[in-house]
């Protein structure tokens, strides 16, 4: 298996890259790599790179930047409302909700919220991990957490809000999703709000219903999880709204091809 890393630096062809701490483990200790081994590399910016390590010590270790893989491309700007969850529960979602395209995360403490204290950071390694592991492009960003009311105070309304509401009238996520009509246009950027464990407080509900830009979801007949809804409402986001229609641009494609996206911006 070739490594396929996310860097911090700038990527362009004939670079040297110096890894950081992460990347020298990762290539050292565990995958037990040598100078002259093939990667990949991606940035968040610049597309994805084929790259050689051309140095690696116990301290260092310095990687070429060879030639382009594939040009960079997006994900829907979809921003995830939770609220925060025990540990294992939301490093969880934050792992499997990167995998289906998320662009940000935003934790939101509401008046149920059990676990208020985040580690933003690891949080973050984890979308890194998805991100190198599902062939994204990009790394969602993991945002500080904000109170319920502060957030809605300061919601941008060109943003629509698809609110997992467990309780009160609301039409199942599917049909709500192909029934949404706007005077205009479709908004470009979206969210997808989910409560905590226990759901949301009645009081927060009907704040949420009043907005005109907010549309409230069912998602069955059952009590779901807090990560298990807030994953069921992005895969049916992005299945009707989001890529889900789109396909993976190289499955499998071997160092030294190169996918058609890539083909502009190589030497």
């Amino acid at each position: 298996m070739i490594p396929r890393l996310y860097v911090e630096q700038p990527l362009v062809a004939g670079a040297i890259v110096a890894a950081d701490e992460r990347v020298l483990h990762y290539l050292r200790n565990v995958m037990r790599r040598a100078p002259g081994d093939a990667l990949v590399l991606f940035n968040g910016r610049d597309g994805e790179f084929e790259a050689e390590i051309a140095a690696l010590d116990k301290r260092k270790a310095a990687l070429k930047v060879t030639r382009l893989r594939r040009a960079q491309d997006g994900v829907p700007d979809l921003i995830l409302c939770f609220a925060p969850l025990k540990k294992d529960a939301i490093d969880f979602l934050v792992e499997k909700a990167t995998e289906l395209g998320v662009a940000a995360f935003q934790p939101v403490i509401t008046r149920r919220t059990v676990a208020s204290r985040i580690n933003l950071e690891r949080l973050r390694a984890n979308a890194i991990e998805a991100a190198e592991q599902t062939e994204r492009l990009t790394i969602p960003e993991v945002r500080a957490p904000i109170s319920f009311d502060g957030l809605v105070s300061s919601w941008e309304p060109t943003r629509h809000i698809i609110l997992c509401a467990e309780a009160g009238p609301a039409l199942p996520i599917a049909d709500a999703l192909k029934a949404l009509t706007f005077d205009v246009s479709p908004p470009n950027a979206w969210a997808i709000f989910c409560g905590p464990e226990g759901g949301f407080h009645v009081s927060e509900l009907d704040r949420l219903r009043t907005l005109p830009f907010v549309t409230p979801v069912g998602l069955g007949p059952r009590i779901l999880r807090a990560d298990t809804a807030a994953l069921t409402a992005l895969s049916v986001f992005q299945a009707i709204l989001g890529d889900g229609t789109l396909r993976p641009p190289h499955p499998m494609m071997p160092i030294g091809s190169r996918s058609d996206t890539g083909a502009e911006g190589e030497e």
